[in-house]
């Protein structure tokens, strides 16, 4: 035991609850709505591990204090877009502690609508229903450590739980075929899956990643999504899962050039047609109305869908 190593170690606050209110003058009011996770990691903090020495530990509890600080005193466009929110907690942890060599701060949201009545967005009132999670990670390292004068800096954000089906237009043939094949081909079928969805951000220093406009990337990539999904002929004439994921992702690609590369996971959540036949009732492919869910087991489909390397052709 006393001879083991520590091989990779990092410590913090998770959950931190935080809620930020901007109050305009004119009345209007906008909120944002967090789960923070804040992780230090650092050469200097082994000891705290292997010796019990916590002289060098900052305080998960303090970790938590700041994330509260920072979100009272950052100017409120620098709290309001969890992408920069995240980024601004990592740095001000790694400038402040000279011993800190990495913070990787992950910010978790499931937004607030706005109430309307009629045409009119109400000032001050919102209101949450079944939608996505939205989620973004900062990781800010020192590369000259303890210095903090020169930083690298890599951001990744995302959305799950994204359900969607639609009941037409989307198919499933001509696979591989033997001994253990019992599904037959379905030239049309109801299709429904819960998207994940993750890009990952250029490299850049952080007053440039700060610069981007993530509200917009995060609106595009659901736009695409959904999109691709309900409207995009290839998504469906192509005949898998695994032709819409890449049309959704390439989508991105092309529409934000400093997004360096997209991630889905499409779990394909079945609806099948029940068989009525014992009844003399017809409800097989084209005749099917009635449908039975199967939560277990479900396909899943993966893809890491990025730039092709300069030069390569």
């Amino acid at each position: 035991m006393e001879n083991s190593i520590v091989k990779s170690q990092a410590y913090g606050k998770d959950r931190v609850r935080v809620v930020r209110v901007v109050r305009h003058q004119d009345g209007w009011q906008e909120i944002a709505d967090y789960w923070v996770r804040c992780l230090l990691s650092g050469d200097q903090f082994e000891s705290s591990y292997t010796k019990g020495d916590n002289k060098l530990v900052v305080a998960t509890d303090s970790q938590k204090n700041t994330v509260y600080y920072l979100a009272k005193t950052l100017p409120a466009e620098k709290v309001m877009v969890p992408e920069v929110f995240a980024a601004e907690v990592a740095s001000f942890m790694v400038k402040k502690y000279a011993h800190v060599t990495t913070c990787q701060v992950k910010v978790t949201t499931k937004p607030w609508e706005r109430m309307k009545f009629g045409d009119k967005a109400h000032a001050h009132s919102f209101y949450r229903e079944g939608k996505e999670t939205r989620w973004t990670e900062a990781v800010i390292t020192k590369t000259s450590p303890p210095s903090a004068a020169s930083l690298t800096t890599t951001i990744n954000s995302g959305f799950f739980d994204l359900e969607v089906l639609k009941t037409t237009n989307s198919a499933f043939v001509d696979f591989w075929r033997d001994e253990l094949t019992t599904l037959p081909d379905m030239p049309d079928r109801l299709l429904s899956t819960k998207v994940l969805c993750q890009w990952k951000f250029v490299p850049q220093t952080i007053e440039a990643l700060q610069a981007i406009d993530f509200n917009a990337a995060y609106n595009g990539a659901k736009r695409n999504t959904l999109d691709a999904f309900a409207n995009d002929p290839r998504a469906w004439v192509h005949a898998s899962v695994q032709t819409t994921l890449y049309i959704m992702a390439d989508r991105i690609l092309n529409d934000f050039a400093h997004v360096d590369d997209v991630y889905y996971a499409l779990p394909n959540i079945h609806y099948f047609p029940f068989d009525l036949s014992k009844f003399g009732l017809k409800n097989t492919q084209t005749d099917a109305e009635v449908y039975m869910p199967i939560a277990d087991p479900s396909g899943f489909i993966t893809a890491t869908i990025s730039r092709p390397a300069k030069g390569k052709f």
